[in-house]
């Protein structure tokens, strides 16, 4: 494959390894060539953060990019989460040869799970019982059943302090206990939403619901 990518790219590579032994395991570095979107990557380090590989594609939204001539400019510092719902930090440079055409890009996808739970863990270290002032709810005012339920779901994994990749089944039962208790399966699609989101079956979350109703 490196005899076949252009020089500027196959230059490239060292600064791949470079990066991620800078930054360590949790940082995956992976550099595509973009003149063959379904077998792009050219380099890639600590692979384990995102499961691809070398040879592999780029994601199907870079590949419509491509096609559409609109995969010209940088993305810096956005963040993404992996199926499994591990948090990334991630920077897209685009790389372009002599005549400014882009040829390729350099992504960094840093894994900030870790991270993450140390954040929590200190945030409720640092909490106090002060009490303080009731704010009107208005978060649901005006949005659609499925922004509800999209908005009801984040809020509950994200108080739990645990990214999904990480959860237990006990953790996992205890996020379905809260959000029955919120109302949110009473919502058209909740099961099939929250098992797609914990990463289980419809039928798993349907035993989860027994589990915690027989309890109650």
């Amino acid at each position: 494959m490196n005899e076949r990518i252009h020089p500027v790219l196959k230059s490239m590579i060292p600064i791949v390894g470079g990066i991620a032994k800078t930054f360590g395991k949790s940082c995956e570095v992976v550099l595509h060539d973009i003149t063959d979107p379904y077998h792009s990557i050219v380099a890639i380090e600590n692979s384990h953060v995102t499961g691809r590989e070398l040879g592999g594609a780029m994601s199907q939204a870079n590949i419509e990019a491509i096609a559409s001539g609109g995969f010209t400019r940088d993305q810096i510092n956005y963040t993404k989460k992996t199926a499994d719902g591990r948090i990334l930090k991630s920077s897209t440079i685009v790389i372009r040869d002599g005549n400014q055409k882009p040829i390729g890009c350099l992504c960094i996808n840093f894994d900030l799970s870790d991270f993450v739970m140390v954040r929590n863990s200190i945030n409720a270290l640092c909490h106090t019982d002060e009490p303080e002032e009731m704010k009107e709810d208005k978060g649901y005012q005006g949005a659609s059943i499925n922004e509800v339920l999209c908005n009801l779901v984040n809020s509950v994994l994200e108080a739990s302090g645990k990214p999904v990749a990480y959860m237990t089944k006990e953790d996992k039962v205890d996020i379905v206990k809260v959000l029955d208790q919120k109302g949110a399966f009473l919502i058209k699609g909740a099961i099939d939403y929250v098992a797609k989101v914990l990463c289980v079956s419809r039928y798993t979350v349907y035993n989860y619901l027994d589990e915690v109703r027989v309890g109650e």
